[in-house]
């Protein structure tokens, strides 16, 4: 079981399986929606996710895509596809990502020239 939460604790989750997947992601809306060089992607299907606390605040990022976010702290917290029954965890809201096995780079169309 993984737990994590956004910056203030006002939404917090679990999740009861072992992620399905774990990658970078060095697409422009990703880059964007985390503030950074590249997203860090914890991929897990949506039933084993139990959110608790208040709601995310969610903006549609593309047409086929949504992400969610706390809406008083500004935490990136999620992904998800219309199409498909999985949500992508920020691994930087886990509480302990220091374990992830991180399996490939997605977007590196976008890469940027120092992020090695």
């Amino acid at each position: 079981m993984r737990r994590g939460r956004c910056n203030c604790g006002r939404i917090d989750y679990e999740a009861r399986a072992q992620p399905r997947d774990a990658h970078f992601c060095h697409c422009s809306m990703c880059r964007r929606a985390v503030g950074n060089g590249f997203a860090t992607l914890v991929w897990f299907y949506m039933r084993d996710v139990v959110r608790s606390g208040e709601r995310p605040a969610e903006y549609r990022s593309s047409p086929i895509a949504r992400r969610g976010f706390c809406r008083v702290c500004g935490t990136p917290l999620y992904l998800v596809y219309d199409s498909t029954d999985q949500i992508a965890i920020m691994a930087g809201s886990l509480d302990d990502p220091g374990d992830l096995q991180l399996t490939h780079h997605y977007g590196t169309e976008s890469r940027l020239p120092w992020a090695d």
